[in-house]
């Protein structure tokens, strides 16, 4: 498996710990399968506990039906942003997530997107320092 090892960036430059990337569709399809999924009027989260200690993973998806290239980035880039803030205060090991954005994810105020994830988070079971 070829995942690619980024380094994501808070807003003042500071570098975060390294977070694997799905990339493949293959690993997209073990998460949707093998994995558990949780709704939110903003987000859906897909989540497969791993038996392992290594880094957690995260994929981001957005379908045609959000909307055009742009509006699709912008949306991709807000579950970025989720991911970050989340990610600098909680150690995801050994689970694969997909986050898969939705129409509401374009206009929903980000705090609130903050609060759906996180609640996703915890109704899979992912324990969140706060």
């Amino acid at each position: 498996m070829a995942l690619k090892r980024v380094k994501l960036l808070t807003d003042t430059g500071n570098k975060l710990q390294p977070v694997l990337r799905l990339k493949k569709r293959v690993q997209f399809l073990n998460v949707a399968a093998n994995g558990q999924k949780v709704p939110t009027s903003s987000v859906i989260l897909q989540l497969l506990h791993r038996n392992d200690s290594e880094a957690g993973r995260v994929g981001f998806t957005v379908t045609k039906k959000v909307g055009n290239a742009v509006i699709r980035n912008r949306v991709k880039r807000r579950l970025r942003g989720v991911m970050q803030e989340l990610a600098q205060k909680n150690a995801f090991q050994g689970i694969d997530m997909v986050m898969i954005g939705r129409k509401n994810t374009y206009q929903k105020p980000y705090e609130a997107i903050v609060k759906d994830f996180s609640w996703a988070l915890r109704k899979a079971g992912v324990a969140l320092n706060k």
